[in-house]
């Protein structure tokens, strides 16, 4: 079966110093990996996500998360943190990129 797992439930941040959010995959072939963050009281929003290519993706708010497929790893980084890091992180993954779009009009 494929999976994602997050092994820290809790990661206590420090302002100034840096933030490793793990996530590990068991994902057959080439995976799709994403992460997304979660701030209080607002809706989740896409951070970053690795298809293919480099490595070293650089994602918003100053965060990166670095494929290692030997590792199976994916984990989220950032070098300096602030108080308003403070979060629900998700990461996710896939063997297949798929996606659907919605519309919304205001009539």
């Amino acid at each position: 079966a494929q999976s994602v797992t997050q092994p820290d439930d809790l990661v206590t941040i420090t302002e100034g110093n840096p933030l490793t959010v793990k996530c590990t995959y068991s994902i057959s072939g080439s995976p799709y990996l994403f992460w997304y963050v979660q701030y209080p009281n607002q809706g989740l929003q896409f951070l970053l996500r690795y298809i293919s290519g480099d490595n070293l993706v650089k994602g918003s708010y100053g965060f990166e998360a670095e494929f290692n497929k030997s590792q199976t790893s994916f984990h989220l980084k950032k070098p300096s943190v602030l108080g308003s890091d403070s979060a629900v992180y998700f990461c996710a993954g896939s063997d297949t990129v798929v996606g659907a779009a919605g519309r919304a009009e205001h009539k």
